[in-house]
């Protein structure tokens, strides 16, 4: 079977100096290739490039899905820790304000509760928009958990030893010496 070109040639449609300059051209371009070196293919590059592109794509969103899953169960475990340890405020009768997303919130307690909760003894939570009261130490572990949720806690102050104090009623005589 005849190659095209030869075909061309007895068609008429091509001479026989353009045949030969062609050849020469594609054996220049032969020669000129190293030896063992393999073409890549450009329709392999771009399958490889979106192949990559696409790994990169799906490594980000399992990213934000671990993330969101993260945060949420971070919210889990706030709310049970806030369920098991709130403390009963039914019976408030003085109004303790504070404030949270820049609005005065009010919420009522007893006597003892305003006193606790100014000496940071115990804490105000929000938590799914409603506010629960907690001990401080709670509201420590859910602070390092998310800072947002920690609406009100005071911080404790070195003279403030509380109502708990067991030397409270002893007084420390002046010329005490170490």
């Amino acid at each position: 079977m005849a190659s095209l070109q030869d075909q061309l040639l007895k068609a008429g449609l091509a001479d026989k100096k353009k045949a030969k300059a062609i050849r020469n051209e594609k054996h220049k371009q032969r020669k000129q290739q190293p030896k063992g070196a393999v073409q890549v293919n450009e329709a392999e590059q771009r399958v490889q490039q979106a192949r990559e592109e696409k790994t990169e794509r799906d490594r980000q969103l399992n990213q934000q899905h671990q993330a969101e899953a993260q945060k949420k169960a971070i919210q889990a475990q706030i709310r049970q820790l806030v369920g098991t340890n709130r403390l009963n405020r039914s019976h408030g009768e003085s109004s303790y304000q504070f404030v949270h997303d820049k609005k005065i919130k009010k919420m009522y307690v007893d006597d003892l509760m305003v006193d606790q909760l100014a000496r940071g003894r115990l804490a105000i939570i929000c938590v799914s928009g409603e506010y629960e009261i907690v001990a401080e130490g709670v509201a420590r572990k859910i602070q390092e958990r998310d800072a947002q949720a920690v609406v009100v806690l005071h911080e404790r102050t070195k003279d403030d030893l509380g109502d708990d104090d067991p030397y409270a009623g002893y007084e420390i005589p002046d010329d005490l010496m170490w």
